[in-house]
């Protein structure tokens, strides 16, 4: 038996971040066990403790440094290495100042872990953060999200340079991954057994621009129509001013294809927008929404709003609230501004204090769950498909949250089996769920009739049950 085969290589992955980052560790993971590694569980029993960090505001960083800290005190003899976007960003910072870290690993080329991580083993603590090279992924062993459901990534970096963003900085410009690639990964997943593919990337609208193909996500949703079976397509992240409106004529023709839009509009005022970069402004962009559903009744728009942006005034924010009135989205998600070095933004006057903004913050997230609330009334009285995400047991007198007080035991324990899972109009981590009457294997498809709404959650008994 050879030296290298007599060392013990198992290593943990702590994860960070957003979809993105999930796919690059699920990579991560899969080079690593080719090269002979093993991957545990439990991060005492590991070797090498990975950290797929976040770098795209100061919580995330912050987050990120103190897993290092957090790991490396627990367990002093395992090897901690700090990698994805945070090391890309500073990797030469990080490697000088944070001794906890025994290896800074970047993520522009993932094809180097296995050389990162056995240079971290042997004690030479490297600072690899590598030019970035063509995004061709590998084909993922194992999958890291809920079963059932698997996370495509179909272009890596960004080219709009919005003023605040610091993911062109990380990540790069846009680089596109060609159709077929992305249309063979899709079936190999649904061979596997996935049945909801979610197609992610810093701006799906942009996909296909770098490579003098114009916008190709249309191409794509058509080339996936054409496979046969029983599944979902889900976008997520469209930039508005790149949305392209041919995807609607992909949702009308294939029920397969979800309309369910992620568009980041971001604000609701005119100056402010111009100052982060969009070319839109809010009347363009109540306009895309109103084409959507005037297209798609049953669409479902998810958005992101960032206050607190450099000189946003009270006006401003009053803005931001008529748009948000106006726009009824299903879905949002609410963000304070966070300074970061490099960008545009970092230069601009007029900051906003810290605690105004997450008041701002606040008030839009109080305001927007009556809206979410009545949106999803809709959905109540209906049938749909629901993916299992989780198994859960619940009081029968409805103490914990569960579905209606006083349901039947059929086992008499006093306890009543129910799960969780999630209908087309609602994505993985950051949507309301469907509370499905039952025990239900996670993975499966289930046919549920809803019959209440429980703040954004929807209460749904399987068909035939």
């Amino acid at each position: 038996m050879s030296s290298k085969a007599a060392v013990s290589r198992r290593f943990f992955i702590d994860l960070y971040g957003c979809a993105k980052n999930q796919v690059d560790a699920e990579e991560i993971a899969t080079r690593l066990e080719g090269a002979g590694w093993t991957r545990v569980a439990d991060a005492d029993e590991a070797d090498l403790v990975l950290v797929n960090s976040c770098g795209f505001i100061e919580s995330a960083k912050k987050e990120s440094i103190d897993a290092v800290l957090g790991h490396k005190a627990a367990r002093p003899a395992a090897r901690v290495m700090l990698a994805g976007c945070l090391s890309q960003r500073y990797p030469d910072e990080l490697g000088e100042a944070l001794s906890e870290a025994d290896a800074v690993f970047g993520n522009a080329d993932l094809s180097r872990v296995v050389e990162a991580a056995e240079a971290a083993l042997a004690g030479t603590r490297p600072v690899l953060a590598p030019a970035r090279v063509p995004y061709r992924p590998v084909e993922r062993k194992e999958l890291f999200g809920w079963k059932g459901s698997a996370y495509v990534k179909i272009a890596e970096g960004c080219s709009n340079r919005c003023s605040f963003c610091a993911i062109p900085l990380i990540r790069g410009d846009i680089d596109s991954r060609p159709v077929g690639d992305v249309v063979a990964e899709i079936e190999s997943l649904l061979a596997r057994g996935v049945y909801e593919i979610d197609l992610i990337g810093q701006d799906l609208g942009s996909y296909g621009r770098d490579s003098g193909g114009g916008q190709l996500l249309p191409a794509l949703l058509s080339r996936l129509s054409a496979l046969e079976g029983d599944f979902r397509v889900r976008m997520l992240y469209i930039h508005p001013d790149r949305f392209p409106l041919e995807i609607l004529d992909a949702c009308e023709r294939d029920p397969r294809v979800l309309p369910y839009f992620d568009i980041p509009f971001q604000h609701g005022s005119s100056k402010i927008l111009k100052a982060m970069g969009r070319k839109g402004d809010p009347e363009t962009y109540l306009d895309l929404i109103a084409t959507i559903r005037g297209r798609l009744p049953e669409a479902v728009v998810r958005s992101t709003f960032l206050v607190g942006f450099p000189g946003e005034t009270d006006e401003d924010f009053a803005l931001l609230r008529e748009f948000q009135d106006k726009a009824r989205l299903d879905w949002l998600g609410a963000f304070a501004y966070s300074k970061e070095e490099g960008t545009a933004a970092a230069a601009m006057k007029g900051a906003v204090p810290k605690k105004l903004a997450e008041r701002r913050k606040a008030e839009l997230e109080a305001a927007q769950g009556p809206i979410t609330e009545e949106r999803m009334r809709r959905f109540v009285g209906r049938e749909f498909e629901v993916l299992i995400e989780e198994r859960i047991e619940a009081a029968s007198d409805g103490a914990s949250g569960g579905p209606a007080a006083g349901a039947d035991d059929a086992e008499g324990t006093g306890a009543e089996a129910f799960s969780l899972g999630r209908a087309w109009f609602q994505a993985p981590e950051v949507d309301g769920l469907c509370v499905v009457r039952g025990d239900f294997e996670p993975g499966t498809v289930v046919k549920a009739k809803t019959f209440a709404l429980r703040g954004v959650d929807l209460e749904a008994d399987p068909v035939g049950a």
